[in-house]
């Protein structure tokens, strides 16, 4: 992973609500001098125990803001080689904490003060909550005595937090610091992953222990079963070998779960056609002959249509949510459903599985590897004429657009150009909307944990910050590229100087076509053309306001200028910005009305 310097900087005017004083007056915990003139060794507090707890987990890298109840951890921090990331906003520390974990398979970590500080990290978490994301929030807390007293600063935070948590603590006491920080951190990678959270009072973390670090371990009543049920198991063997159409269906629980390799395995040896989820995006090569690319709203027509014809589908780590399923009843309608997951909430709780096998998803695979009775070389050659068909459907239903000279630049155009220009293992993060359907449409993905993106909460603005955090996890040699839109882009631009002031190496090309293009897209097709607060012709200029905040800025708004423009941005040592004028008429298609039949998608608006 790269390294990079970090400035620190602090929330201002902070007040101490037990001193009265603002905390850039507040004292120091590391040292104190003894009333003889000598100088005693430094004790360890609850908020060393923060730090010590992490560093023994692992971590190199986190992110945060500076405030006044969350000053003791930083204090801490000051002599760690964990590499802290001074973030422009605390919502912005919380997707870039989660882009770190999705990119590098480990928890990510972000820290905030009381109150706003805490509540401005509650969209990333609730995000990573959806995406089943490992991360670990860490936030300060007023002292224990004020807490209830409307305290300068103060909220409920584990309240605030609970239902967007796997699990949250209140640590209260110095001496349980280490082992609640050290359970957080097992806790959010283990099972399904999620974001847990420790509220640090700030009388906990400048009170002295012993107690350091903590152990980084689950509690004892949490153990996720990881082999299925053997009778289940061997009932959904028979049931897929005597299936004439079976599809694999790839969620994001294949690369939480680290199981691409046990997918793609199983895939290949048996012959059996994929179709992938968005999360699950690069689980299974893209230009593999096996490979649908992704279902649902905006997915693929041929993708929707092997689910949609398939006669047993093999969901892997999935949790059907509406997205990807369309209208319930006429989801897979032929097919009997075998569902692996390692959370038993999951199983049937929106789509009836016949063969429920809960387990760790690489483990439950080689389950029903091994209970197959056919060898490898029948399985393929019974189900030839079904890959032929899915064959068919790819050559009918392909991606396209045109491209006439008398219109405006084609943002597919640009994902295209934008992937042939960089690396088959580079880095892609999006924010919410338009931009995202096509970044994941026109860009072919080979590789798990290449693409970083809000899913199920959908959360404009995250592109940025989480460029950010995927920089800091990727390999030195990976190129890291944001595809944002116009309007998400504006929701968290303040991070471009956090890349400037890192000079982290990531290019942000914007789609820019003076709308939050989604809703123009469904108020023409919905609500008859109405278009209500959906015009951002008001934006400011891209390129310009990236030359103000220090990065290279470049505009293009013509076919001829864009290979040129993305090499010199890719080559540009530091971050760079460039503002695509693209067709504000372009639309996503194909597309799945909400609630609609997945094989009836429309491949245009009068079709809808």
């Amino acid at each position: 992973m790269s390294e990079h310097t970090a400035q620190p900087v602090s929330r201002e005017g902070d007040e101490d609500p037990e001193t009265g004083v603002t905390d850039s007056a507040a004292p120091k915990t590391d040292d104190s001098a003894a009333d003889d003139g000598s100088t005693e060794p430094a004790r360890a507090t609850g908020a060393h125990a923060v730090v010590s707890t992490l560093e023994s987990a692992g971590v190199e890298a986190m992110f945060g803001v500076q405030g006044g109840a969350i000053m003791p951890v930083y204090d801490a921090l000051f002599d760690s080689d964990i590499h802290h990331v001074t973030m422009a906003h605390e919502q912005g520390a919380a997707h870039a904490a989660d882009a770190y974990g999705v990119v590098t398979g480990e928890p990510g970590v972000c820290l905030a003060t009381s109150g706003p500080g805490a509540t401005n990290l509650v969209t990333g978490i609730a995000d990573a909550n959806m995406d089943s994301d490992a991360m670990v929030a860490l936030t300060g807390q007023v002292s224990s005595e004020l807490v209830g007293s409307d305290a300068f600063q103060e909220t409920d935070t584990t309240g605030v937090t609970a239902p967007i948590t796997k699990h949250n603590y209140f640590a209260d006491e110095s001496d349980a610091i280490g082992d609640m920080v050290g359970e957080a951190f097992a806790l959010a990678e283990t099972g399904r992953p999620g974001p847990t959270l420790v509220d640090l009072p700030k009388d906990a973390t400048m009170g002295e222990t012993e107690n350091e670090p903590g152990k980084t371990e689950t509690p004892s009543t949490c153990s996720p079963q990881t082999e299925a049920d053997a009778a289940n198991v061997e009932a959904a063997a028979q049931a897929i070998e005597s299936a004439e159409k079976p599809l694999l269906l790839f969620g994001g629980g294949v690369v939480k779960g680290n199981a691409c390799e046990e997918a793609r395995n199983f895939a290949t040896d048996h012959g059996i056609p994929v179709v992938t989820t968005m999360p699950a995006i690069g689980s299974m090569p893209e230009d593999h002959d096996l490979c649908l690319s992704w279902a649902g709203m905006h997915g693929t027509g041929y993708a929707n249509m092997a689910i949609t014809h398939c006669d047993v589908l093999i969901a892997v780590g999935c949790r059907f949510d509406d997205r990807l399923t369309g209208g319930i009843d006429t989801f897979a309608p032929e097919a009997e459903v075998v569902h692996i997951d390692i959370d038993p909430a999951e199983i049937s709780k929106n789509v009836h599985a016949d063969y429920p096998l809960i387990g760790d998803a690489g483990t439950v695979i080689e389950q029903v590897d091994a209970a197959f009775s056919m060898d490898e070389d029948e399985d393929r050659d019974d189900w030839t004429a079904w890959r032929e068909r899915c064959r068919t459907w790819r050559d009918e239903f392909p991606l396209t657009y045109d491209t006439p000279d008398d219109e405006p630049l084609k943002p597919q155009f640009v994902v295209e150009a934008l992937d042939e220009a960089t690396d088959d293992d580079a880095v892609v993060t999006t924010g919410v909307g338009q931009h995202q359907m096509w970044a994941a449409q026109f860009w072919t993905y080979r590789s798990p944990r290449t693409w970083v993106s809000s899913h199920g909460l959908g959360t404009m603005g995250y592109g940025l910050p989480a460029a950010v955090g995927a920089r800091f996890g990727a390999d030195d040699d990976q190129q890291v590229v944001c595809i944002d839109g116009d309007g998400s882009f504006q929701m968290t631009m303040q991070e471009l100087s956090v890349a400037v002031r890192e000079n982290l190496d990531i290019t942000v090309a914007i789609l820019n076509n003076e709308y939050i293009g989604m809703v123009r897209q469904w108020q023409d097709a919905f609500f008859e053309g109405r278009r209500m607060a959906a015009d951002y012709d008001w934006c400011p200029e891209f390129d310009k306001l990236a030359e103000a905040f220090g990065a290279k800025g470049f505009a293009v708004d013509c076919y001829d200028e864009v290979a040129d423009t993305i090499e010199e941005a890719l080559a540009y040592d530091g971050p760079s910005v460039i503002d695509f004028h693209v067709d504000p008429d372009a639309n996503v298609y194909p597309m799945v009305p909400s609630g609609g039949a997945n094989g009836k998608f429309a491949l245009s608006e009068d079709q809808l």
